[in-house]
């Protein structure tokens, strides 16, 4: 299939002309395979690792398909279902991209903005609907919506919907859309739980997998690098960013926890790298803005949770690092995919510990070989780098060097005094005379004898 064009794919004269003009010629092997099935009006099943140009598969024949319909208020006839914020924000810039000659409308409804918007474009009616599980379900709830007339479902990195819990989601709004219908389901990955999903959801399906499942692409070079705490990650990443023979343009910095991705990217900027977070709890606007500053360049370190390891195609990232060993071995394949995009090489590098034993083994068995263990000046500089450092012990001076002792004045031998009674020793023991008559002082009274403590006649 290696000679394959676009033209070759059934495509019209208006969306050819759309992909010739974002750049494009020769299709990708899941686009080759799929976008003929999916405009038989066929449902299709497809798997690919990230980077491999899914979006593009399933947004083009979509928009053939619906071209010269008409939609109808608050009744979209296309319905994309997207795990993450940013993933739909990607699915409609290619809508933009590739549908600027067809007359077609969308809606992007996410979590995290306003309602107002959204409620008002569904009122005036929208052909493609492209939304996350909550916030649509919390429309269809409100009356804002309504999924009957949908012709083309799409279901994009469902095994990442998985990983998210959505499934309870995704079976009640397969309950809101009509059963005669085109279904399309893409993944990276096909784990047992998504395959049975997809029989119960999909009709006679034609399955297309272009690569093996749960394999890295081949042109995205993997290290390894062992450190000895997790305390010493921060300064051997700043190693790696500034080292040159790394080689460091741009990158994505992942992080298995959201309060060390701003703790990090603090730390970073701090150092003077142009570092910026980007995790789930940030406001959408602040979220759309950070991954609008890292395509544009105003941000060159992108310091993020998983939320950014799937679906997210930014070109031209030059490196991956792991920070943390991911805690499940398919999220590595979707981390490392951030790079290394369109037939460009990227490099990826993981910081590992000890106690990462466990997680990189599933990490190699899962992809069938060991990760290279990194080598190089890189890793060395930053050791050395981190003796040095750290505070010193204080040394003790060489003997030559040291102070010549002052002689102290020797102790003159005191005179020996007359030895005390043992009960004068210490503390002073009151004297006690049980004859009245022959003292006037009584212990803890001194000259100042009460009168009736007084010996003789009262």
């Amino acid at each position: 299939m290696s000679d394959y064009t676009f033209e070759n794919l059934g495509l019209s004269e208006n969306l050819l002309r759309a992909v010739s003009e974002a750049g494009y010629t020769i299709p990708t092997e899941i686009q080759q395979k799929a976008i003929p099935w999916i405009l038989q009006a066929r449902d299709v099943i497809g798997i690919a690792r990230t980077g491999t140009g899914k979006t593009a598969s399933f947004t083009l024949p979509m928009i053939e398909i619906l071209a010269g319909g008409v939609s109808k208020a608050r009744m979209p006839r296309a319905l994309i279902l997207t795990p993450t914020r940013e993933l739909a924000a990607q699915i409609a810039e290619n809508f933009d991209k590739y549908g600027k000659y067809a007359s077609l409308s969308k809606c992007l409804i996410v979590g995290g903005v306003g309602m107002d918007q959204q409620t008002s474009l569904l009122a005036r009616g929208v052909d493609v609907l492209i939304a996350t599980p909550g916030r649509l379900l919390d429309l269809f709830e409100r009356g804002n919506v309504l999924l009957n007339d949908i012709k083309v479902l799409v279901i994009d990195e469902a095994d990442r919907m998985l990983d998210m819990g959505f499934i309870p989601d995704i079976e009640r709004i397969m309950k809101m859309v009509p059963p005669i219908r085109q279904t399309l389901l893409f993944s990276a990955t096909m784990p047992g739980p998504i395959e049975k999903l997809a029989k119960n959801l999909m009709s006679n399906a034609r399955t297309v997998s272009v690569t093996p499942q749960s394999s890295p692409a081949e042109n995205v070079s993997q290290n390894l690098v062992m450190v000895k705490s997790n305390r010493d990650k921060e300064r051997l990443l700043l190693k790696l960013i500034r080292d040159e023979a790394v080689g460091v343009v741009n990158a994505f910095v992942f992080c298995n926890r959201k309060k060390d991705v701003s703790t990090l990217a603090r730390f970073l900027s701090q150092q003077g790298v142009s570092a910026a977070p980007l995790h789930g709890d940030m406001p959408q606007s602040a979220r759309t803005q950070t991954l609008q500053d890292f395509k544009d360049g105003k941000v060159s370190i992108m310091i993020c949770s998983d939320v950014a390891a799937r679906g997210l195609d930014i070109s031209g990232v030059s490196h991956v690092f792991n920070y943390d060993v991911p805690f499940n071995a398919e999220d590595y394949i979707h981390r490392i995919g951030r790079t290394g995009r369109a037939g460009k090489t990227g490099q990826s590098f993981t910081l590992a510990t000890s106690d990462d034993d466990k997680l990189v083994s599933a990490i190699e068995k899962m992809i069938g070989k060991a990760l290279p263990r990194m080598e190089g000046q890189a890793v060395e500089q930053a050791d050395r780098s981190e003796r040095s450092e750290r505070p010193a012990r204080a040394e003790r001076a060489p003997r030559a060097e040291r102070a010549p002792r002052t002689e102290r004045p020797k102790a003159q031998p005191r005179e020996r005094q007359p030895e005390q009674p043992r009960q004068q020793q210490g503390r002073p023991q009151p004297r006690i005379n049980n004859d009245a008559e022959a003292t006037d002082s009584a212990p803890g009274f001194g000259d100042h004898l009460p009168s009736f403590m007084r010996g003789g006649k009262g």
